[in-house]
């Protein structure tokens, strides 16, 4: 059963296929050889993910979450990696959302498995340096794992005295980061963290000391050569809603060469300031717009439109509901996810676009307690709920595992005599109101499928619930998300706390 469950998954997964991923790598790649030999060096910045790139992978079905990586593997002999930090991201514990650890953590994870992948890394810098405690801590345990890092301070004169910025009181007074490659990989764990400012640095030092470098960009979104409101770059704008980013058509562009580019506000109010400095450093022109900086050929490899478009739409509804958690949680004010809403009005799409949404609500509706609704593989929607033993995604998962393998309903998979030491170590019994969270009921379901061959079987489809949609009638928080994200099941939550109490 499993084994043509799994087959109809595949085949479902290449019937919606939008991106041409191939195609993608070998033009991408020869983009990039293209630019940085135009100079001795070329400083890239890359926008985005290196690693985990979900949101692309999610509006462009087809395009792998680490395609960007699996690129640089073919330069990886000519290029080294530095990443940047920004201290306040640090002090006031920045958290990447799809893992929940916070921007200096992810800074770890990130060398760690670009280590394990044969990259060199050259260093961390951080930057917006002001003697912040929390950021010595981590500059010293950087250092004692033999990471080279370097603290860069507010650039001065920056952004409207060029003359200062470009000048040793300026860029001069950062360190100069040794580099000893063609090409330099500037990446961080998050926007704002001063990949810009740091290539600009850099660059300033390279031709101090006669070495023709260059600059580049490498931003996945929005997409330069797709529509202004395409459903693509408007996900964009919903994904950077609390950056209040917005996208726009690069003028500068549309005014040199007449052709019409999308860009984001952010860069065209930079621009100016940007190309300033880089004639300073380099006594030359190189740039005539934003959109020239980039070397971006994603809009180049769409292969189905109306996939990618049904795609975005729907990413765009999940970082609306994103958003009015986090408003619900006091992490954003109210205007975010009023932005999203607007976007969606502009796409003429609600909430019903996400076809999880609404069989939760009702379900929860009828029988008044906590619900998550679970989009299968063939299409079919079940639900889960809260029971006295069991937490509502603990249920759904039970109920998709019966589902995919053709248990009926009234077989039990979990032993009583597996569960009450669980419940005994939490000082509770089988028959107190305190349910089993996911990872308790994987745990559990594990030492059963020791001695039993049907739950062993069973447990065998939950990789089938990778990239499935889900929705939930309460905020979903704890093991229980930490469970379902490992699963790789995409969870919208309504603005709904699950209990009343502030300390919980």
């Amino acid at each position: 059963v499993i084994i043509n469950i799994e087959k109809e998954v595949i085949t479902m997964k290449k019937k919606n296929i939008g991106f041409d991923y191939p195609k993608y790598v070998k033009i991408q790649s020869e983009k990039i050889k293209e630019r940085f030999g135009l100079f001795d060096k070329l400083y890239l910045e890359i926008g985005g993910k290196l690693f985990d790139d979900t949101h692309a992978s999610r509006v462009l079905p087809g395009f792998m979450s680490d395609a960007k990586i699996s690129m640089f593997k073919e330069l990886k002999d000519d290029l080294e990696i530095i990443f940047c930090i920004n201290a306040n991201d640090i002090e006031r514990k920045k958290t990447r959302e799809e893992h929940g650890i916070t921007y200096d953590i992810e800074i770890l994870r990130l060398i760690d498995n670009l280590q394990n992948l044969g990259f060199y890394i050259n260093s961390v810098v951080i930057t917006l340096y002001k003697n912040q405690a929390s950021v010595d801590k981590f500059i010293k345990k950087l250092e004692r794992h033999n990471i080279k890092t370097y603290i860069h301070t507010f650039t001065k004169g920056y952004p409207t005295d060029v003359e200062t910025i470009v000048s040793e009181e300026g860029y001069g007074a950062n360190s100069y980061i040794e580099t000893t490659k063609k090409l330099i990989l500037v990446n961080a764990p998050g926007p704002g963290s001063g990949k810009l400012a740091t290539c600009l640095s850099q660059l300033y030092h390279e031709h101090k000391r006669g070495i023709n470098a260059g600059y580049a960009k490498f931003e996945t979104f929005p997409v330069w050569n797709l529509p202004l409101k395409h459903p693509v770059n408007v996900a964009y704008e919903a994904a950077t809603a609390d950056l209040k980013d917005i996208n726009m058509i690069d003028c500068f562009h549309l005014s040199e060469y007449g052709v019409t580019a999308v860009n984001y506000n952010r860069d065209l109010e930079v621009f100016p300031v940007l190309k300033s400095i880089l004639r300073e450093i380099t006594n030359s022109d190189i740039y005539k717009s934003p959109t020239d900086m980039g070397v971006n050929m994603i809009g180049y490899c769409i292969s189905n439109n109306d996939i990618v478009e049904s795609a975005s739409k729907r990413e765009i509804l999940r970082r609306y509901y994103k958003e009015k958690c986090n408003y619900k949680m006091g992490l954003v004010d109210e205007d975010v996810p009023k932005r999203i809403k607007l976007l969606m009005n502009e796409l003429n799409i609600d909430e019903d676009y996400l076809d999880v949404v609404k069989p939760a609500l009702l379900k929860s509706e009828k029988i008044k307690t906590n619900v998550i609704s679970l989009k299968l593989p063939n299409g079919k929607i079940i639900t889960g709920k809260e029971t006295n033993l069991l937490s509502p995604a603990s249920s759904v998962i039970l109920n998709a595992i019966k589902d995919l393998t053709k248990i009926p309903d009234e077989i039990n998979l979990l032993s009583p005599s597996v569960l009450e030491p669980i419940f005994k170590t939490r000082g509770k019994d089988l028959n107190s109101n305190n349910p089993l969270q996911l990872d308790e009921v994987m745990i559990a379901l594990s030492i059963c499928s020791v001695t039993n061959s049907m739950i062993e079987k069973a447990l065998t489809a939950l990789s089938l619930l990778k990239d499935c949609e889900a929705h939930a009638t309460y905020m979903v928080t704890n093991g229980d998300l930490k469970s379902l994200k490992k699963l790789g099941i995409i969870l919208t939550c309504e603005p709904v706390f699950y209990s009343e109490n502030l300390f919980y």
